[in-house]
């Protein structure tokens, strides 16, 4: 009985556990069961959530987008960047906002799509608004989307491209939507200078919406279709009593011919975005990165002799400067900025050997190339960019001087004149200039000059660089005098040409205009390794 009894507790031990072992791998199937259903649960949430993310704002107003002749956001992505690269982030985002009923209207996405993709094989990060959702007004999470891949574009050193379609901030979020706006705006100034930041205006944009796009480096508009302005028609009616539609006071062509505040306009969403692949192939991914290189079959040592016959022999007929740019450049490839505003003053972005360049050149067509307001500040900020990417600057100058009256005195031409003094000689790329013709006055000195240390200085055989024209230096010299005529040709013997500068060794040489697309190329390659620094300091003071 003993042996029994203690077989019988020997064998219950060995029972207990193993009860205990079946016990808990029914439990585990019973709780597998659970959680697959569960997991079933939440993937089919994913899939309505992506569904419903990837629908904006729904078919119907999909539909009203379209019959705009304008694109969704989506459809907007699918164009600018390349094929199957887009990763989107923060998809299933919702804004916070309980009142007005907005707690039972959560679009998912909350009406922006943000992420990251590639153009042309090189990294970007993005954000399209998404007019079907409120409208693409800005609350709190919207922007937090935008902030965040801001964040990241920064850190890693990559460009940002915005595709603006908002009517503004969303007023049932109220201070909160204010808020969003300040977080972009200073995140477009920590950025600035740091990545290439783009915006292309798309719809509506208004009130705070603005600044954003005018803290980026290029602004962009479609025509007939966008809008920028801080307060719309209504607002003015009743503040000023004017009459104005939306495309007078904020439309694609009041913005890139008048206030120069768009740098181009094109004709439809697809334009636009294709266009806006094209300038991203000139620009660096960041400030530490090297220039992207294009491979071509422009020869660096090609001679043009038609620029031998560019400039008249007379002096005070036009050119038109486009036409030496693009004979210079490689492949006669020019992407002009702002080419409706400022038209006395010419800037873009071409290729020299395959590397990027930026252009300013006067243009003798308008307004006989003089620098006013405008094209001083056009150039600057212009300026100001390549320096800040490390882009080499080209030079063309033909400047008869500043132009004088009292609109430009009253509108502070000293102040903004000044400020392409600035740009230029705090610039610290390799400058190149080429004087074709009149290089007159404080003119002179402002476009790149040796004065403001300018690495090599050209001029060709019809330069002439004086302090004025001959007609006006002998007017003032020999006032009263009667032999005007000869006193004048003796003056442009003496000062109306390239020799005084060259003997003094501020130009480097005299070159013929055939040979001026070889010795750029040369001198690039010579200035590739440029290092200069300016003094310590926090920042200069441009006089703005």
């Amino acid at each position: 009985m003993a042996m029994a009894a203690a077989v019988f507790r020997a064998s219950a031990a060995v029972a207990r556990p193993f009860a205990k072992s079946v016990h808990t791998a029914a439990a585990a199937l019973s709780s597998g069961i659970i959680n697959t259903k569960e997991s079933v649960t939440v993937k089919s949430r994913v899939a309505a959530k992506r569904e419903a993310a990837l629908l904006g704002g729904g078919q119907k107003r999909i539909d009203a987008q379209h019959a705009r002749g304008k694109l969704t956001a989506r459809e907007r992505l699918q164009v600018l960047l390349d094929p199957d690269s887009f990763r989107e982030y923060d998809m299933f985002m919702e804004h916070d906002c309980r009142d007005f009923g907005m707690d039972g209207n959560r679009p998912t996405g909350d009406g922006v799509i943000t992420g990251q993709g590639r153009i042309n094989g090189r990294q970007v990060f993005v954000f399209s608004q998404d007019f079907t959702v409120f409208g693409g007004s800005l609350g709190a999470t919207h922007a937090k989307k935008i902030c965040k891949v801001m964040d990241k574009a920064a850190l890693v050193g990559a460009p940002v491209i915005g595709l603006n379609d908002s009517g503004g901030a969303r007023i049932q979020e109220g201070i909160d939507a204010l808020g969003g706006y300040a977080d972009i705006f200073q995140r477009n100034v920590d950025s600035s200078g740091v990545i290439p930041q783009i915006s292309v205006i798309m719809g509506p944009s208004a009130g705070g919406a603005v600044y954003s796009p005018a803290l980026t480096d290029f602004t962009f508009m479609v025509k007939d279709t966008s809008y920028l302005f801080v307060t719309g028609p209504d607002v003015v009616k009743s503040v000023t009593n004017e009459d104005v539609t939306q495309e007078e006071l904020g439309g694609a062509k009041t913005h890139c011919s008048k206030s120069g505040v768009a740098h181009r306009a094109f004709d439809n969403d697809i334009d636009a975005l294709q266009q806006i692949r094209e300038l991203f192939n000139f620009l660096p991914q960041s400030n530490r990165h090297e220039l992207p290189i294009r491979e071509t079959l422009d020869s660096s040592d090609r001679i043009e002799p038609s620029l031998d016959l560019v400039v008249p022999n007379d002096s005070q007929k036009a050119y038109n400067m486009k036409d030496v740019i693009m004979k210079v450049v490689d492949e006669e490839d020019f992407f002009e900025l702002q080419p409706e505003y400022a038209q006395n003053i010419i800037v873009g972005f071409a290729r020299m050997a395959g590397r990027a360049v930026g252009v300013v050149a006067n243009q003798p067509l308008v307004a006989s190339g003089t620098l006013d307001i405008n094209s001083s500040v056009k150039a600057a900020r212009f300026v100001r960019f390549c320096d800040a990417f490390n882009i080499p600057l080209i030079t063309f100058v033909d400047v008869p001087g500043f132009l004088p009256g009292t609109a430009q005195e009253y509108g502070g031409i000293i102040r903004h004149g000044a400020k392409l003094l600035y740009a230029y000689a705090e610039a610290t790329v390799p400058k190149i200039t080429i004087i074709t013709r009149k290089a007159y006055g404080g003119a002179y000195d402002v476009m790149s000059s040796k004065h403001l240390r300018g690495d090599i200085n050209y001029a060709w055989p019809s330069a002439e660089i004086a302090v004025m024209g001959a007609k006006g230096a002998v007017s003032i010299i020999f006032r009263g005098k009667e032999n005007l005529a000869e006193l004048e040709n003796e003056y442009v013997e003496k000062f109306a040409n390239p020799f005084p500068a060259a003997r003094r060794g501020f130009v480097d040489d005299i070159i013929q205009p055939s040979e001026t697309r070889s010795m750029i190329c040369h001198d690039l390659e010579m200035l590739s390794g440029k290092q200069r620094d300016g003094p310590r300091r926090k920042h200069g003071n441009i006089p703005l």
